[in-house]
C-alpha cells in the first residue's frame, strides 16, 4: 500500500535470511527476526512477548528454520497459531527439495509426491505449514550456495571430495535467486514453489569446475566407501533427482541470474581477486 511501511519478520536470521534482510533494509523497509540471543537487530526466539508483538505488526513474515533433530518444526510448536491469525500479507516458509526424496536422477516438479526420502522431518514440517494458512508461500530449495558458503571456498580450504558416482546429479541455488524469488512472491498467488538453477549436474563437475578457476589441481577420485564421510554427507549422496523451476517462473515471473553453477562461481570468484 502507497505509504505504508513494510515490515518484514523473520524466524531464523540465517545465511539465506540474511541476504534477504540485507536487501530489503536498502529498500526502506523495517526487517527483525529472531536469533538464539537477542542483539540490536533481533529478538530472542524463546522471548514469547517481543516475538508475538513482532507478528502482529508485521506487513510479511517468513520461517527459515528447519524440523529439530528429533522432529518436529519449533516455530509451529510455539507460534504456530500466532502465526495463523497474524494480518500480515505475504507469510513464506523455506523448505527443502529434500522432501522428494530419491527419484534415480529423474526430473521432479512441485506435483510430485513427497514423504518418502531421509528427509522425513522436513517433509512433515512442510506438510504442516501447508495446513497452517491457505496463502502460504512455500519455496523448495536444493543446495545453497552463495559468497562464504560454496565449492570454491571447500576447494581452497582443502575439505572438497571427488566421489566416484558418475551418475549422480544434484540441482543447486544461489543465495541471491532465492531472494529475487521470495521479492517475486510479494505480488503473486500462494503456492508451492521450487527455486533452483537451471542446470542440475553432477558434484564433480562443480569441484572441477573450481579447481580450475583456482588453478589448482582436482581431489582425488574416491569412492564412496573409502571417502569415510560423516553420515549426513553420505545422506547428501544418498539420492539422486533433478529439480524443475518452471513453475516458479511461469507463476512468479522469476528467472534465477545464476541460471547455472559456472555463472555463479564466475561472480564468486571474482569477489575474491
Amino acid at each position: 500500500m502507497p505509504g505504508m511501511t513494510m515490515h518484514l519478520f523473520i524466524f531464523g536470521m540465517g545465511y539465506t535470511a540474511g541476504y534477504l534482510a540485507s536487501y530489503l533494509r536498502r529498500e526502506g523497509w523495517t526487517v527483525a527476526g529472531t536469533r538464539r540471543t537477542s542483539d540490536e537487530d533481533s529478538v530472542a526466539f524463546d522471548d514469547v512477548g517481543a516475538v508475538t508483538s513482532e507478528l502482529a505488526r508485521a506487513t510479511h513474515i517468513l520461517s527459515s528454520i528447519p524440523p529439530s533433530k528429533d522432529g518436529g518444526d519449533p516455530v509451529l510448536e510455539k507460534y504456530g497459531e500466532a502465526v495463523r491469525s497474524a494480518p500480515a500479507k505475504w507469510v513464506g516458509y523455506l523448505s527443502s527439495t529434500g522432501v522428494y526424496g530419491d527419484v534415480g536422477g529423474a526430473w521432479v516438479d512441485e506435483s510430485a509426491p513427497i514423504g518418502s526420502g531421509r528427509r522425513k522431518a522436513r517433509s512433515e514440517a512442510d506438510l504442516a505449514w501447508q495446513a497452517l494458512r491457505k496463502d502460504l508461500h512455500i519455496f523448495r530449495l536444493p543446495g545453497i550456495y552463495g559468497p562464504g558458503r560454496s565449492v570454491i571456498e571447500r576447494v581452497l580450504s582443502g575439505k572438497a571430495r571427488r566421489i566416484n558416482l558418475p551418475l549422480q546429479v544434484f540441482s543447486r541455488v544461489h543465495v541471491d535467486d532465492i531472494v529475487g524469488g521470495i521479492l517475486a512472491s510479494f505480488d503473486k498467488p500462494s503456492g508451492i514453489f521450487n527455486l533452483s538453477d537451471d542446470r542440475p549436474c553432477a558434484q564433480n563437475e562443480v569441484i572441477e569446475y573450481a579447481c580450475d578457476l583456482l588453478g589448482l589441481p582436482y581431489p582425488p577420485l574416491e569412492s564412496l566407501k573409502d571417502a569415510n564421510l560423516s553420515p549426513m554427507a553420505q545422506g547428501f549422496y544418498a539420492e539422486n533427482r533433478r529439480v524443475c523451476n518452471r513453475k516458479a517462473k511461469r507463476l512468479l515471473g522469476w528467472e534465477p541470474r545464476f541460471a547455472d553453477y559456472k555463472i555463479g562461481l564466475n561472480a564468486i570468484g571474482r569477489k575474491l581477486d
